[in-house]
């Protein structure tokens, strides 16, 4: 058995946020406009429960909260978003880079800050928080602006701990983030780590979406490995054999 997701997250909370009255700090490493959704503003945020084995951004160090990074208000991280915004001319934004479930008043305090902006907020989460508490996905329901992307880390129980090193009912808590987020009627849709998966376990995983909710069958976002130097290293320590994945690009 691998560690608790849960239990990590909560530790992880320790490390990069930090308790304020008037609006929970937490650490950020890095302000961007990119590409994707056609377009969009991101914040970095530092720190993430799982430890997934293929991922091309976490650094083990500033997941023990070692790494570069600063530790921003609430309204500082709105006020570098709507910067960016008003420069790049775009209408979506986004926290990646970390967990931004991670912190659950420090997010909710920032989206209090974005709202009734005309924005379009992406939550790219790993779903393991709302999956735990079905509260989370209520207070979500409250900002209509919000788009959640859960990214399930594989197809099967088996593979969430092959990838993540985590127990595997963690696996199920990403599906009861979605289901807790329809329920509550937030927007959603599942992103599937399938570069590790048979064709088997890949539908199996589209009929359980299916019976949460129909629609999101036709929404599913594949997702493949993006096959860094140091990703393909982690993953021949780790013994794992993927089926598909996609070179970088170059800069």
């Amino acid at each position: 058995m691998g560690y608790d997701p849960v239990e990590s997250h909560r530790k992880t909370e320790n490390l990069m946020v930090r308790k304020r009255s008037g609006g929970d700090l937490k650490k950020y490493y890095r302000f961007r406009h990119d590409r994707w959704y056609g377009g969009i503003v991101t914040a970095d945020c530092a720190g993430c429960g799982l430890t997934c084995k293929f991922c091309w951004v976490r650094s083990e160090r500033m997941h023990e909260g070692e790494g570069s990074g600063e530790f921003f208000t609430p309204e500082d991280v709105a006020e570098n978003i709507l910067k960016l915004v008003k420069e790049k001319k775009v209408q979506q934004v986004r926290v990646s880079g970390g967990e931004p479930t991670i912190g659950r008043e420090h997010l909710f305090q920032l989206l209090n800050k974005l709202q009734n902006k005309r924005l379009r907020f992406i939550l790219e989460t790993n779903g393991i928080l709302i999956g735990e508490d079905e509260t989370y996905a209520k207070e979500l329901a409250l900002y209509p602006f919000v788009h959640t992307r859960v990214s399930l880390k594989g197809c099967t129980e088996e593979e969430f701990a092959r990838l993540t090193g985590a127990d595997p009912k963690g696996f199920q808590l990403q599906l009861a983030a979605l289901n807790n987020l329809v329920k509550a009627g937030v927007s959603t849709h599942p992103a599937v780590m399938l570069s590790f998966s048979s064709k088997e376990a890949v539908d199996r995983l589209y009929t359980t979406i299916w019976k949460i909710d129909p629609r999101m069958h036709s929404e599913v976002e594949k997702e493949e490995v993006i096959l860094y130097p140091h990703v393909l290293e982690n993953l021949r320590k780790a013994n794992l054999k993927y089926y598909s994945g996609n070179l970088p690009e170059k800069q």
